[in-house]
């Protein structure tokens, strides 16, 4: 089975929220990094860098929230069959990590990103509900969760951009995010 290694409040949340999606069996193992569990020589095995999440499944350690994201898609055979399809889930995937997530949560960039990054993104929800067309997928996920956190953590005002706000609302009603996400 699946272990997925994480803390409260950690982007393992993200994980757990794509494993309960899929209704994949997996066991969560909760560090407590209050008092240095992900330093311990047992978890460095695992993650060298010692942060959460990641994961053990089989013989396979993985971590990274975006790499693991995409494992858990191929192997419950959640990723199209095109490599074009899956390259664009690449993208959103690592657009979220990479680029949205510092682009809005990093102070120094906030106010000329979040401009830049949401506006094409509002352009995006106003004609479909989900990133890549009608079907919720781990894009999704990756991205959505980014989103889901700005009313979360900010006070950022997202009134010029209610296609986001209708996409966030959409997500965030979702039952494995609400069990996962909202807690």
């Amino acid at each position: 089975m699946l272990k997925l290694y994480g803390s409260a409040r950690s982007r393992a949340s993200i994980v757990r929220w794509y494993l309960e999606e899929i209704e994949a069996d997996y066991e969560f193992i909760t560090l407590d990094m209050q008092s240095g569990e992900h330093l311990k020589s047992d978890f460095l095995e695992i993650n060298p860098m010692g942060k959460v999440p990641a994961i053990v499944d089989g013989e396979l350690k993985l971590w990274e929230s975006g790499a693991i994201l995409l494992y858990v898609a191929e192997k419950y055979g959640k990723m199209p069959d095109s490599l074009e399809q899956k390259a664009e889930i690449f993208q959103w995937v690592l657009f979220g990590n990479a680029t949205l997530g510092p682009g809005i949560f990093v102070e120094a960039s906030r106010e000329k990103e979040t401009p830049r990054l949401l506006t094409p993104l509002n352009q995006i929800f106003e004609t479909q509900p989900y990133l890549m067309g009608e079907e919720f997928n781990v894009a999704d996920v990756a991205l959505g969760s980014v989103l889901a956190y700005i009313p979360m953590m900010l006070k950022l005002d997202l009134t010029s951009y209610p296609n986001v706000l209708t996409y966030i609302k959409r997500i965030s009603e979702r039952p494995a995010f609400q069990k996962t996400i909202v807690q």
